[in-house]
């Protein structure tokens, strides 16, 4: 009986938080949906950046690894800058491009890329998606 209580009120919520977001969401559909299209891209990219490191840690047992998730955070920056027209979104991608070379340089010249700023240009990303 208590599981029921907690459905219902569960449910009601929900409704009332859907009541509250759908005059928004008719005003600002389109920019509603490409914030949350940002926001998935950044988590996207972050899970990138995260494979980019796992890769390098790995590197002697899979060296291809590497630069196929060099390659995956790539298009995925690509896909976020193609979707975004946001200033601030334009400059963290930047950034994070210029990031990206920086690695890629690195192993070009068989040096151990520094992955920190790399991760830290991925964070603003984050930062300026999810506001």
């Amino acid at each position: 009986m208590q599981q029921s209580l907690s459905i219902n009120r569960t449910a009601a919520l929900s409704v009332a938080a859907l009541v509250l977001v759908l005059p928004l969401s008719v005003v600002s559909c389109s920019a509603a949906q490409k914030a949350v299209d940002c926001a998935n891209t950044a988590v996207q990219i972050s899970t990138d950046v995260a494979q980019v490191g796992s890769a390098y840690n790995n590197a002697q047992q899979d060296p291809a690894a590497a630069g196929q998730a060099l390659q995956h955070l790539k298009a995925d920056m690509d896909k976020l800058g193609r979707n975004s027209n946001d200033v601030d979104v334009t400059k963290a991608i930047n950034d994070l491009q210029t990031q990206v070379d920086k690695v890629q340089k690195a192993v070009d010249s068989n040096q151990v890329p520094d992955l920190g700023p790399l991760g830290s240009a991925a964070g603003q990303i984050s930062k300026v998606c999810t506001g």
